[in-house]
């Protein structure tokens, strides 16, 4: 039998975390909203006849988000086999809320109820028996981070679904209430509806749910009547109807926790850690401030104290290789034109790109520790009100934190924004954020002409970066997207260790991105970069690559950065490959200079640039249009391409600006 299993649970409730632990997936594992964007799917390892659709987190069935719409409409609308619903124990009152809701929908549902490890810690008893009697659905103990009660979960998820075991009814409401719902059931529109249970259609039409109306296409008749009962129901409640269901709701959860749940009088350790962190990280005028700090701290270990030393070892490893492949090229007489391409095409540009590869991991170490520790909620908290003042919410600051790993899921994250004009706002300075596919570059030219200021320098890019973003907002919220910030609910949740396994993973994500662009994308720009600088416009063999093709497109260019101190035909060139992939710009300077590494950096830019002008460089290639990737992702987002390439173009000539600035303030110090 074919199952498919849908696993629905509130945001920081480790849904993403059980759902790699169940299908080996390697999905990111984040500690803040928005890292579930869309559904995704897998198989489970030991059972692949179980399908399992990791759907958004969200806290209720009411679509107010569009979290909360794809949730509703793959429940509703696909009919999967069985739900699992994540519960996290240490938040019970909060997590049942949504478990009271998916119980309506009547489908074999089983509870997994998370952290139990944690629970334990914090000296807190849950009587899971009486706590599954009260819900009338089966609960299973798990630990999602350390594999405990899983496989139990997966062989109750198989039987359940198998035998469509449904949870017991136990309606949490008065008589009063359950007299509405049934006289809501016998309309029409419900009694002829089989692709929603009726229980559920009727209390969200008791809420006054718009889409379910819309779903179930309520006649006049079946309008008036659902009018006068719910006229009834308020006057018997004496209270709006949502809130008097949502209020039973909370009555029946405080009264399922008063008999299940046992904590201690005491406030846990935890806790009590987590509000003592929380008092400064958070705090309204240090919050910001220690951020900063924190994040110079990690470029200061990234590219000061680990970075430089484990980078240089796995250079050297690459020229080690690079010599023996010379030597045997050399030794089997292979052309010369062949040698040529391999050695000073293809590894002097992807090998100037994967020297740097220990140097991401390393970053994104800590910015994954940052993450699993819960910091990174933090971070949006503190930005809030921030944005606020520019017509956006700490929903966005989820978005633009995920740029600084790669604008393309970035921008995909932003569907899940609610207001249309805070969703393109955001999308429009997410570019600005400073990627990964970037830090080759800031490698690089840090290396070359900051080694002793590298952390400050990219610390400054990062500010820089962010800084024009704000600038940008502003202008577009006073002129193009005007709008009020929608309200912003954050979870912040107790800090945590998190697990090596999450971090590895983490890791090993971005590793496996980098290296796949490196053999792909930057591989075919080597190759195309060398060919371009061996022939020139008539495709004769040039000695001399100031002849080439490739010099000529570039001088064609180059005197519009001839302002901003960087006229040089090689660093335009790089810049327009650099619109295929950020890194390109690196292998494209290194296969015209026939170098890599430590060599190229040191003494190969410095006959094209002075310290001033490659500051210009990197400021024009911090904030220059993405790349071609990122671009299609904008595109899709506002449908219009007219829409996404004056985005494009805005940016660049904002990104000139900022650069001529930095040139020509430079030189009245210089």
């Amino acid at each position: 039998m074919r199952i498919t299993a849908a696993l629905a649970g509130n945001q920081n409730s480790g849904k993403t975390t059980l759902f790699n632990r169940i299908t080996g997936s390697r999905q990111n594992v984040g500690n803040f909203p928005g890292v579930t964007v869309e559904k995704k799917t897998g198989t489970v390892k030991k059972l692949r006849h179980i399908e399992v659709v990791d759907l958004p987190g969200i806290y209720s069935l009411s679509p107010y988000s569009p979290e909360e719409i794809v949730t509703r409409d793959f429940l509703i609308k696909e009919s999967p086999d069985i739900i699992i619903n994540i519960v996290d124990a240490t938040s019970l009152e909060r997590n049942l809320y949504l478990t009271l809701q998916l119980i309506e929908l009547d489908m074999p549902m089983v509870v997994a109820l998370n952290m139990i490890d944690q629970v334990k810690y914090n000296n807190i008893s849950i009587d899971i028996p009486a706590l599954s009697k009260a819900l009338g659905v089966e609960i299973i103990p798990v630990s999602a981070s350390r594999n405990i009660g899983i496989a139990e979960l997966l062989d109750r998820v198989e039987y359940i679904a198998e035998n469509r075991i449904k949870p017991e009814s136990n309606p949490y409401y008065p008589a009063t209430v359950g007299q509405a719902v049934s006289a809501v059931c016998e309309l029409p529109a419900l009694k002829n509806n089989k692709a929603v249970p009726a229980g559920f259609a009727a209390v969200k039409l008791l809420e006054g749910d718009e889409p379910m109306e819309k779903e179930l296409n309520l006649s006049e008749d079946d309008m008036r009547e659902l009018s006068l009962i719910a006229r009834c129901l308020e006057g018997s409640l004496d209270m709006d109807r949502e809130a008097a269901l949502a209020e039973m709701r909370y009555l029946r959860i405080e009264e399922i926790c008063r008999a299940a749940v046992k904590k201690p009088d005491f406030e846990t350790a935890s806790r009590k850690r987590s509000a003592a962190i929380d008092s400064l990280l958070t705090h309204r005028y240090f919050g910001i401030p220690i951020f900063l700090g924190i994040m110079f701290l990690i470029f200061w270990l990234t590219f000061g104290v680990f970075g430089s030393t484990l980078s240089d070892l796995f250079e050297s490893g690459i020229e080690y290789i690079t010599g023996l492949c010379d030597t045997a090229l050399s030794s089997a007489n292979v052309n010369e034109n062949l040698h040529s391409l391999i050695i000073d095409g293809v590894f002097a540009g992807v090998g100037s790109v994967l020297s740097f590869l220990p140097t991401i991991l390393i970053l994104f170490l800590f910015l994954s520790v940052l993450e699993g520790t819960g910091y990174m909620a933090r971070v949006a908290f503190v930005t809030d009100s921030m944005l606020r003042k520019i017509g956006l919410s700490g929903r966005s600051v989820v978005s633009m934190l995920l740029g600084f790993g790669c604008s393309v899921p970035a921008v995909m994250s932003t569907r899940t924004l609610p207001a249309d004009h805070g969703k393109k706002m955001t999308i429009l300075m997410i570019p600005f954020m400073s990627c990964s596919a970037k830090l080759p570059i800031y490698s690089v030219f840090t290396m070359a002409f900051f080694e002793k200021q590298q952390a400050l320098v990219m610390m400054a890019l990062y500010l820089l970066g962010i800084a024009v973003s704000v600038l940008y907002a502003i202008i577009l919220n006073k002129f193009y997207f005007s709008g009020k910030p929608t309200p912003f609910i954050l979870e912040l949740p107790e800090y945590r260790l998190p697990t090596a396994s999450s971090v590895i993973q983490r890791m090993w994500e971005n590793a496996r991105d980098f290296i796949t662009r490196a053999f792909t994308v930057i591989f075919l720009a080597s190759i195309g970069i060398w060919l371009l600088q061996r022939f020139d416009i008539r495709l004769n063999v040039v000695t001399d690559s100031t002849h080439s093709l490739l010099a000529a497109i570039g001088r064609f260019i180059s005197p519009v950065f001839a302002p901003l101190g960087f006229g040089d035909w090689r660093a335009s060139t790089a810049l327009i490959t650099g619109l295929v992939a950020k890194e390109s710009v690196v292998s494209t300077l290194a296969v015209l200079y026939d170098a890599a590494g430590a060599e190229f950096a040191a003494s190969s830019l410095a006959h094209m640039f002075t310290p001033l002008t490659a500051f210009s460089f990197l400021v024009f290639t911090l904030l220059y249009m993405p790349c071609v990737a990122a671009m299609a992702a904008i595109k899709r987002e506002f449908v219009k391409t007219s829409t996404a390439l004056y985005a494009m173009l805005y940016q660049t000539l904002i990104a000139w600006i900022v650069s001529f600035a930095v040139y020509r303030i430079g030189l009245l110090f210089i």
